[in-house]
């Protein structure tokens, strides 16, 4: 089973994303109020929120070049709001792609 280069991309993007994610609550968020260094959370949160639009657009694409339903995109949208989410998308992905090759 070969996924096409906008699945490809997306779950790329998004184990990146969410890394970038975690990075920023888990480590510039407590440098910034326990050690008083507030440009932690300004440049990790700047990185994250690039990723975070690059992120949206692979999920577009998905939708246009791939036949990702918008109801999945929906749901790995919301997975990205929620830390650790965009973790547990691989397998949405994967279940989808051979659901829509099946029919």
């Amino acid at each position: 089973m070969k996924l096409p280069k906008a699945l490809k991309d997306m779950r790329t993007a998004g184990i990146i994303e969410g890394w970038s994610y975690l990075v920023l609550l888990f480590v510039a968020m407590p440098l910034k109020y326990f050690a008083d260094i507030p440009v932690a959370v300004r440049i990790t949160g700047t990185v994250h929120g690039i990723l975070f639009i690059l992120f949206m657009y692979t999920i577009y694409q998905a939708m246009q070049q791939a036949n990702f339903p918008f109801k999945k995109a929906l749901i790995v949208f919301i997975a990205s709001i929620i830390p650790f989410g965009t973790f547990f998308l691989d397998g949405l992905v994967l279940k989808e792609y051979q659901e829509s090759q099946n029919q």
